[in-house]
């Protein structure tokens, strides 16, 4: 089960989501003749990376933020560009340009410290964005947990499309952060389900005194909790696959 998109278009222009979004593919292609060669990328993450061994050792603070802009491959960055897209730009018309920006950046470097506080002799260098965006995702769960979010879910070859509320949406995926993030162990590397947990929360707790500014649960029952502006509607369902037929 994926999410790609939910039905709640900013109002403004999201500058900073787009903005972010820009920026990581930069990056990320400015890094990308360094995949072909082992040692040089090997340095580079020893630079730039979050490696918590480092840290432990009292050198590379600075990779607590760089660390938020590099992505291991293609997919790492699609996939998290891609959850950026979808619920960056309602937070961000809440919040307002430049909260949002605060409110990005230091659920990524708590995000990190979460990484780092779970294995810190680890040698394995932390790269991407996912601890920055799942603050955005616990934020948007707090603001809004009955927005749609469309979730594509994959059986063998068919797919459907499902409209779900975030706080499902989203507060599966938490759990899922959780129950991994207990029965891994951090020092081997992999996914960095602490950062995204640790994120998470942070995201959720940052957003809270504009929760309450709002109102609290009387704003959650004035706005039904989704953005307050009109709804796009997608057609969703049984997505069209070819059929193969069997010969005789």
């Amino acid at each position: 089960m994926f999410p790609i998109r939910d039905h709640n278009p900013s109002q403004r222009t999201p500058w900073v989501t787009r903005a972010l979004i820009a920026v990581n593919i930069a990056v990320f292609l400015a890094t990308w003749p360094l995949a072909g060669d082992a040692h040089a990328l090997s340095q580079f993450y020893g630079s730039y990376a979050l490696i918590p061994a480092r840290v432990f050792a009292g050198q590379g603070g600075e990779t607590f933020l760089t660390s938020m802009f590099l992505h291991a491959g293609f997919m790492h960055l699609a996939g998290n560009m891609l959850f950026l897209w979808i619920f960056g730009d309602n937070l961000e018309d809440e919040m307002g340009h430049t909260w949002f920006l605060t409110f990005y950046l230091a659920g990524g470097l708590v995000a990190g410290f979460a990484h780092f506080l779970s294995a810190p002799a680890s040698p394995v260098p932390l790269v991407g964005a996912s601890g920055a965006i799942a603050a955005v995702m616990g934020g948007y769960l707090l603001m809004f947990p009955r927005a749609k979010v469309d979730v594509l879910f994959i059986f063998v070859v068919f797919f459907r499309i499902f409209a779900i509320p975030a706080w499902i949406v989203l507060g599966g995926w938490f759990l899922i952060q959780l129950y991994n993030g207990l029965g891994a162990d951090a020092d081997l590397g992999g996914v960095a389900w602490w950062a995204h947990a640790g994120g998470f929360v942070t995201g959720l707790l940052m957003a809270l005194p504009l929760w309450i500014r709002r109102g609290g649960a009387g704003w959650w029952r004035r706005t039904r909790g989704v953005p307050q502006h009109p709804e796009k509607t997608y057609r969703s369902g049984l997505t069209s696959m070819p059929q193969i037929r069997r010969r005789r």
